[in-house]
């Protein structure tokens, strides 16, 4: 059990949370804007899909991501004009999404790459080498193994807390999912802090799929995700629409994940499949004893409609 509790499994919780701290501050932002986003499992699928795409086009990983932010602020939009603007049913709408995501990133593998399943290696983000890091004690072998995308999603957290709780824009944000009406009554633009709100998620969602693709394994393959636009959802809940429990729902969710590989990896005497749904199963358990009653902004899933 040595080889499992290590600092590598804390660099390995690090790296396999990152995707799912992106989605779920993408989806933190819809929520507290009144819009449910269960769309983060397609958004992160289509933004992992353009990242290995336009790097396999143009060489370059920065315009891959760059790709992904764009698709998913598509996305994003689509999804906002189908809650905010149509009204449909937000849960049907994001489910659509997620299925279309599905399998349309799946056939597009053949159809760009001429082979099912999985696309040619890309080229990955490297490590973002920080002078005197590595004489640090402890948190010098972490900090010497991060990507730039790890830094930007460790930083989340206390960006989305000021932008939240200390602009005027998130003070509107949390008012359209708190009480739309009372918001328009002050003069606030309902339907366009809720578009503007569900483009971000899109954009932060798809950053996490590029993770996945760019910073972890460098292809896109059929259905990389794997759950993880569910799991970051449930991180979202489990860390009550918080920024910074959320972020560490996420970590402690990523932990999971790493100690599965790497108890596989040691031979650790339980079951393939057991180890293989643990994040699963820790999500579940998390959210059914520690929860408690979880204080979702109250127009949640709400339509407005603007006299």
């Amino acid at each position: 059990m040595a080889d499992v509790f290590s600092i590598n499994l804390v660099v390995s919780g690090i790296y396999l949370s990152m995707p799912l701290i992106l989605a779920a501050f993408g989806g933190l932002l819809s929520e507290r804007s009144g819009v449910i986003n269960m769309a983060l499992e397609g958004e992160m699928l289509f933004g992992a899909f353009s990242a290995v795409a336009f790097t396999w086009w143009l060489g370059s990983p920065w315009l891959g991501l760059l790709a992904a932010l764009m698709t998913g602020a598509l996305i994003g939009a689509i999804h906002a004009w189908l809650s905010v603007t149509l009204r449909a049913n937000q849960i049907v709408a994001a489910t659509a999404i997620n299925l279309i995501a599905s399998g349309l990133t799946a056939a597009l593998i053949e159809t760009v790459w001429g082979k099912p399943g999985v696309s040619p290696s890309v080229r990955k983000f490297g490590i973002v080498h920080i002078p005197l890091a590595g004489h640090l004690p402890f948190l010098g072998r972490i900090v010497e193994r991060l990507t730039v995308l790890d830094w930007a999603g460790l930083l989340l957290a206390p960006i989305v807390w000021i932008v939240l709780f200390r602009t005027s824009f998130g003070l509107r944000l949390r008012s359209c999912g708190e009480g739309p009406e009372a918001a328009a009554s002050v003069g606030v633009a309902v339907i366009s802090v809720r578009y503007r709100a569900v483009i971000l998620s899109g954009m932060l969602a798809a950053a996490g799929g590029a993770y996945l693709s760019l910073a972890q394994v460098g292809v896109f393959q059929r259905n990389i995700t794997g759950g993880r636009g569910y799991l970051a959802l449930a991180a979202m809940i489990f860390g009550k629409w918080r920024p910074v429990p959320v972020l560490g729902a996420c970590l402690l969710f990523g932990l999971a994940d790493a100690f599965q590989f790497r108890a596989q990896v040691a031979g650790v005497n339980l079951p393939h499949d057991l180890l293989l749904a643990l994040p699963y199963l820790v999500a579940l358990v998390a959210l059914a004893t520690f929860v408690g009653r979880a204080s979702a902004p109250a127009a949640i899933g709400k339509h407005f409609i603007k006299d």
